[in-house]
């Protein structure tokens, strides 16, 4: 009586390599009809479908060279379409690490520099010389100092979220997980 093995040898010790099975290597031939060689390339059946044709090297490309995303479309669908597709959220948000304003070091965004200069401050102040500025000039102009001073409220406004825009930017420079 024959001895039962496993289909799939991975016991102690292994007298083969990795990836050597007993069972014949499963091979995916070609979708095209009368080809025989392994269909290894994935190509589309039809757009925004998940179902896909297997093709040798030789008919990939000829499938790739007839093929046409937009068949079937008229231009206006097509061109709609492409620009649905081409479309991402780079519009949305800037950059933090390729601000083109800033010290030479890139260190500070085009926000922060901004800021440095409605508080009257050097481009490499540190954090602790943005709060000695903020805490004078929020002091001095102030709605409560100055009762009635439109321009001083303005520039209050202007203080505060220039100081607000630093100490986020400080946070997140000096942000450590628990």
């Amino acid at each position: 009586m024959a001895r039962p093995t496993r289909s799939s040898d991975w016991g102690f010790p292994r007298w083969r390599e990795y990836g050597a099975e007993r069972e014949a290597v499963k091979v995916r031939l070609c979708d095209r009809h009368g080809c025989d060689a392994p269909g290894d390339r994935p190509a589309p059946k039809s757009p925004n479908s998940p179902d896909r044709w297997y093709f040798c090297e030789t008919h990939a490309g000829e499938y790739n060279r007839n093929w046409n995303y937009f068949e079937g479309l008229t231009a206006e669908e097509a061109a709609q379409r492409e620009a649905e597709e081409r479309r991402d959220a780079g519009g949305f948000a800037e950059s933090k690490h390729n601000g083109w304003a800033g010290p030479g070091d890139g260190s500070r965004s085009r926000d922060e520099m901004r800021a440095l200069e409605v508080l009257e401050l050097d481009v490499d102040a540190d954090f602790d010389a943005v709060r000695l500025a903020w805490r004078r000039l929020a002091k001095s102009n102030h709605p409560d100092v100055r009762p009635g001073d439109a321009d001083a409220a303005k520039r209050f406004q202007a203080i505060q979220a220039a100081y607000d825009v630093l100490k986020a930017a400080e946070e997140r420079r000096t942000w450590k997980p628990d």
